[in-house]
This record gives structure tokens, C-alpha cells and sequence, in this order.
């Protein structure tokens, strides 16, 4: 069974490439390494949800989209990555990912749910993923681990004309545990532009990868 998103909250990603939507409470965060974090304060978790737009100077669309879709050569490259597979729940494929944390805080899993689209329209090639969390899926926690029940993640890429790409990402995630939010608030807010230049470093390599697998 594939991941279930409509076709709406795929128009609604890639469009932000064109107007983003920041209406409702949405602030300028920081701007850093020529990308701009937006944020907007959730009362009931005190956490954020974030908005970014930026530019992947070095890296086609096509090449950043398949990098970001490539479990196991994330594993080569986020050194956060405890561990990343897809595989079946009871009829569901579905995404397990095991975050390292920084001692004495426990290490936290998600299990999740994604779709990729490549979509044309009016003559533009747009590659969106979509993820979240799917806590209803039958997989057995583990001991000095929290699952992350959470989560959502969506991606929008298109060539910026050149031989980069334009990128945007909405991201929510709650840890949960006993984490200051402050602490999860800073960590989110730099651990996205840490991310995306680690990916487009990624990028660089991923040819030399493919050829030795």
C-alpha cells in the first residue's frame, strides 16, 4: 500500500517556491548561508514549525531530489543517522530512522510515511517529497529509545535556472522526553542549514557512490 497525500498538499508545497505563505504568525528566524528560516510558535507543544527557502547553488533539482531519497547513502553522509531502512508494517511501507542524541539525552526513532512526485506544470519540472510520522503502524519500540510520534516533513526542488536548485522545507518535530524546548527550538533552527549544506556536499559525491555500490 503507498503512502496516502492528495494531490492538494502536493500543489501547496511547490507553490510556496513561487508565493511563500507566511501569513498567520509566521516570523523571520534567521538568515544564514543564503538560506532564510521562518518560524511560527505552536502554544500547545511551545515548540516551532519551521519554513525554508534557499538555493542549492552546486547541485541540479533531479540530483538533490534522488540524494534526499536515498536511504542508504544517507547513512554515509548524516552522521546523526543511527539507523534507516524502508520496510513493510503489516501491508504499509514505511521509513524507520534512529536519530543519535548528544549523551546523557536517549537517542529518539521515528517511523514515517513519504511520497515523491515529479510533476509538470506549465512547462516546469517541480520534485516534491512528502513525509510524516505514522505512530499507528505496528513497530516494537526500543529500550532507551523514544519514539517520535510527531513529525512532518515536506520538500519542494526546481532548477533555479542554472545548475542549482531552489529548495523549500516545512518541518515540525516534537522529541518529546524532558528536553528544554529552548534547546529543541535552537537545535532545529541550525540543524536545518547545517543539513542542507551537508546534503549539497552529498550531492558532489553521489556519482563516485553510485559507481562503487
Amino acid at each position: 500500500m503507498s503512502p496516502q497525500f492528495s494531490d492538494e498538499e502536493f500543489q501547496s508545497a511547490w507553490r510556496e517556491l513561487d508565493e511563500p505563505r507566511l501569513e498567520g504568525g509566521w516570523e523571520l528566524f534567521v538568515e544564514t548561508m543564503g538560506v532564510k528560516i521562518y518560524r511560527l510558535y505552536d502554544k500547545e507543544t511551545r515548540l516551532y514549525e519551521y519554513k525554508v527557502f534557499g538555493v542549492l547553488a552546486t547541485c541540479s533539482a533531479e540530483l538533490c531530489a534522488d540524494v534526499y531519497m536515498d536511504l542508504a547513502y544517507r547513512k554515509h553522509w548524516d552522521t546523526y543517522v543511527k539507523d534507516l531502512y524502508e520496510t513493510d508494517f503489516s501491508g504499509q511501507t514505511a521509513i524507520y530512522w534512529q536519530v543519535k542524541y548528544p549523551f546523557p539525552l536517549s537517542n529518539r526513532d521515528y517511523v514515517y510515511v513519504r511520497e515523491r512526485r515529479d510533476l509538470e506544470v506549465d512547462g516546469r519540472t517541480l520534485r516534491v517529497v512528502l513525509a510524516r510520522s505514522a505512530p499507528e503502524l505496528p513497530c516494537a519500540e526500543s529500550s532507551g529509545v523514544l519514539r517520535v510520534r510527531d513529525y512532518k516533513q515536506s520538500v519542494a526542488l526546481e532548477s533555479d535556472g542554472g545548475g542549482g536548485t531552489k529548495v523549500f522545507m516545512n518541518y515540525f518535530d516534537n522529541p518529546g522526553g524532558n528536553i528544554p524546548t529552548w534547546l529543541v527550538n535552537w537545535a532545529a533552527g541550525t540543524g536545518v542549514p547545517e543539513f542542507l549544506n551537508n546534503m549539497q556536499k552529498a550531492c558532489s559525491k553521489y556519482g563516485d557512490y553510485c559507481q562503487k555500490k
